[in-house]
């Protein structure tokens, strides 16, 4: 028996022990997959099950419903969830549009031009981004104060502040743009196009997937925000957003009478997001994965 011979059989063993350490491996990934999500979805799953709770309104011992029913959703019809709902989803809408718009055109814009003051801007745009935006939060109620934008006035407010920096977050976006050749810009250039044609005609339609990923990091924002919207509408019920809305019913006097219906008040916010993320995650990571190259 030669030396060839002589090493098949070690060769196989060394592959069946490779490929059971990789089950192995996997099994054990699995596992801790599978523990980490339990954990991270029981709260959610207990929100779910006491907001069809009817036997009482307040917070009990158990988790699962003695009487199942859909009081709490209908009760939220009277009250003023539908108003701070509709703010949230108006300004959310508004922003996601207007923000995605000057995103995509920054990026571009520095993705494509060179000018002179091009990296110092960039750098200057890096550097403020560093800066946390609580910072902020005195001067912008001061200006939005003396515009009329807080209480009542809130909602305009926020959405001016939602899209006032919003060039500043051109990263992803434009290293985006950095993986599409310029070949192509410059062939229709020589074509007759005009910039804006370029942009809008064969840019964008190569840009499916940062576009949807700029639009869904825009509508976030406005959705989920609690400090600055709580700050800027003052315990006003016409200028809250859902959050701050639904912060509200859980203070000492409101949170026993309140606290089933604020479980059912967070069931609704949560649903579009989760639909939005369900259909549009395949671009959500091929934007972001696009984009996070060196540009």
């Amino acid at each position: 028996m030669n030396t060839a011979e002589k090493n098949i059989p070690n060769t196989k063993e060394k592959g069946m022990g490779m490929k059971a350490r990789r089950t192995l491996g996997d099994i054990a990934i699995y596992i801790i997959l599978i523990i980490m999500s339990i954990i991270w979805l029981t709260p959610f799953v207990c929100i779910v099950l006491q907001s069809f709770r009817c036997e009482s309104t307040w917070q009990v011992g158990y988790v699962i419903p003695q009487q199942w029913g859909l009081d709490n959703y209908k009760g939220l019809l009277e009250t003023d969830f539908v108003k701070w709902y509709s703010n949230t989803f108006i300004m959310a809408l508004v922003v996601s549009v207007l923000q995605t718009f000057i995103v995509l055109c920054m990026s571009y814009t520095l993705s494509r031009f060179r000018f002179k003051l091009r990296k110092p801007l960039m750098q200057f745009m890096l550097i403020l981004g560093l800066f946390p935006g609580m910072l902020t939060m005195i001067i912008l109620y001061r200006v939005l104060k003396d515009l009329g934008l807080t209480m009542e006035n809130a909602i305009p407010g926020l959405i001016l502040v939602y899209i006032a920096s919003s060039g500043m977050g051109y990263y992803i976006s434009k290293g985006f743009f950095d993986t599409i050749p310029m070949s192509l810009d410059e062939a229709a250039r020589v074509d007759g196009a005009t910039r804006m044609q370029v942009f809008f005609q064969m840019i964008m339609p190569l840009s499916k997937s940062i576009i949807i990923y700029t639009i869904l990091t825009a509508f976030m924002g406005p959705w989920g925000d609690f400090i600055f919207a709580k700050y800027i509408s003052f315990n006003t019920s016409a200028g809250m957003n859902v959050a701050v809305g639904l912060y509200s019913w859980l203070n000492k006097d409101m949170i026993a009478s309140r606290y089933t219906m604020f479980c059912a008040g967070g069931v609704i916010v949560a649903i579009p997001v989760t639909i939005l993320f369900l259909f549009l995650q395949k671009y959500y990571v091929e934007g972001v994965t696009g984009g996070s190259v060196k540009g």
